[in-house]
């Protein structure tokens, strides 16, 4: 007997398959396949393929910017913040953001999505400079050079290592774009 497959085990499904092979993965037919179960399975949960996508949209953008806010600001010492959100944006596994982004390329109905999460992301790093003493102006232009800084990296396929990042960090802080970046404690 096939598992009975919840709406969340889909998104996951599609998740996996879209940093896996790419939007081209988000089939109903090859998502089934490789689940061991029927479309029908799909159908229940999803009136469409167009609903579908934009349940994958929404649980990518919660995965993407909103959970990692979530849990930094839950979990992190405030002076910290900027430093760990850094670190943890510099170092994470990036092939679901390369996914998404291609995909976002190829289909402008994903763009919506990737421009809530870009300003989710901005936003937040500029509140962080702000709280570090940063006026407004300056922590916009200052988020805007640490995004673009990420962006850039993850787009050429760049991985940086714990060490490469230290490095990059005290650079942009030299630079006068940070300051107080160092490693918190622990981390």
């Amino acid at each position: 007997m096939a598992p009975r497959l919840s709406a969340e085990d889909w998104i996951n499904a599609g998740l996996k398959a879209l940093a896996r092979a790419g939007f081209t993965a988000l089939k109903a037919e090859l998502l089934a396949a490789e689940l061991g179960v029927s479309r029908g399975s799909f159908y229940w949960h999803f009136a469409d393929i167009g609903a579908y996508h934009r349940a994958v949209l929404a649980r990518w953008r919660d995965i993407a910017a909103l959970a990692i806010i979530d849990d930094i600001e839950r979990t992190t010492e405030r002076r910290d913040r900027l430093a760990v959100l850094l670190r943890r944006a510099f170092l994470a596994d990036t092939a679901l953001e390369v996914a998404v982004r291609g995909w976002g390329a190829a289909a402008p109905h994903v763009q919506a999505t990737l421009a809530a999460v870009d300003q989710d992301r901005i936003g937040y790093i500029e509140a962080l400079l702000v709280d570090k003493g940063f006026a407004p102006g300056p922590a916009h232009w200052r988020a805007l050079a640490f995004y673009s800084a990420y962006l850039g990296l993850v787009l050429s396929g760049r991985r940086l290592n714990r060490g490469e990042v230290d490095e990059f960090l005290a650079e942009l802080s030299v630079l006068g774009i940070a300051g107080g970046l160092a490693a918190p404690k622990g981390g």
